[in-house]
């Protein structure tokens, strides 16, 4: 009897341990089953599930890797963000913009998670800590889509699709002086830099010193260089409905996807030219590098999988059930 319960207990802490959730998970949407696979990348296999309510567009993890969070677009009129719990392996309560519609593109910096608010022309933050939005600012252009904020939380990228361009938002010094202090959180400056038609899908270079823009209605990438914000170059890249671009990790290739592209397109970063098209099905959306450089990993969203890309052979290595219409993609790294 003893030996048996000895077994039971072994048996049972066998399946706790393989249940729990990996430092390193690959998070990936699935728009048509309202989810997020939690995916082990060392075995491609899905660790778990999660609801995330309609029209899950945008996924985006702590900096810690414990919680994730998935926009709720439903086309600028939606205003929730799912939460879900990576440790435990739940979902959590939404977050609820009240007011604020069409949450999209999300980053998570500075202890706080950044949106997009394409029906409000807006982008905020909101602190977890709290449990409050703390921060709403107005751009000014049609659909503010995606995000970039810097770690120090004094630049902001966003792209405004309808508009055609990207806003570059700066904190201003703290006012000097005898006049009034200033709003409360200082001042904000806003540069409109005229890009592409369709402007959606964009990154920040790792140098920080250019920001490559997909523009989705011309099928060209826009470069702007950061330091004098201005587009420096516009590249004939036939990439037509481009909804998606990223650099790789080491800076020296750039990956752009497009929903009718049966693959995605690799540019140099150093001669923005077309190096190579990587075939990943009927049509491709969300982009993720693994943060070492090993691997790409694409949502083919027309033939319901995830690709995944050997970063030294550009070659695709393997598939990932993840759900019917996989699109946004993000990795989480659990500290």
């Amino acid at each position: 009897m003893r030996k048996i319960l000895l077994v039971a207990i072994a048996l049972a802490l066998t399946s706790t341990v393989s249940a729990q959730t990996p430092k390193e998970t690959l998070l990936a949407l699935s728009k048509h089953d309202h989810t997020v696979a939690i995916v082990d990348p060392s075995t491609l296999k899905i660790i778990f599930k999660a609801p995330v309510g309609n029209d899950p567009h945008e996924v985006i993890a702590s900096s810690d890797g414990k919680t994730a969070y998935v926009s709720n677009y439903g086309g600028g009129a939606f205003n929730t963000v799912a939460v879900i719990d990576l440790v435990n392996q739940k979902a959590l309560p939404s977050i609820d913009l009240g007011a604020l519609k069409g949450p999209h593109g999300l980053y998570f910096t500075g202890g706080k998670l950044w949106f997009t608010v394409e029906g409000s022309k807006a982008f905020g933050s909101y602190d977890p800590a709290t449990q409050k939005i703390d921060f709403i600012m107005g751009t000014g252009q049609n659909r503010t889509h995606m995000i970039y904020v810097s770690d120090d939380l004094n630049h902001i990228v966003t792209t405004n699709v309808s508009s055609g361009t990207v806003s570059m938002i700066e904190k201003l010094p703290p006012r000097t002086g005898g006049g009034p202090p200033g709003p409360p959180g200082g001042d904000w400056d806003e540069t409109v830099v005229k890009v592409g038609n369709g402007s959606e899908g964009f990154d920040v270079s790792p140098n920080k010193k250019e920001i490559w823009v997909a523009n989705s209605q011309e099928g060209t990438i826009s470069i702007i260089d950061i330091a004098s914000k201005k587009v420096i170059e516009t590249v004939k890249a036939n990439v037509q409905s481009a909804n998606r671009l990223k650099f790789t990790p080491d800076g020296a290739h750039v990956f752009v996807s497009g929903l009718r592209m049966d693959h995605v397109a690799l540019f140099d970063a150093a001669t923005h030219k077309n190096i190579k098209d990587i075939k990943v099905g009927r049509g491709a959306a969300g982009i993720e590098m693994q943060p070492d450089g090993a691997r790409a990993y694409v949502a083919s969203t027309p033939d319901n999988y995830v690709s995944v890309i050997d970063l030294k052979t550009l070659e695709v290595i393997g598939k990932i059930d993840v759900g019917i219409e996989p699109d946004g993609l993000a990795w989480a790294a659990r500290h």
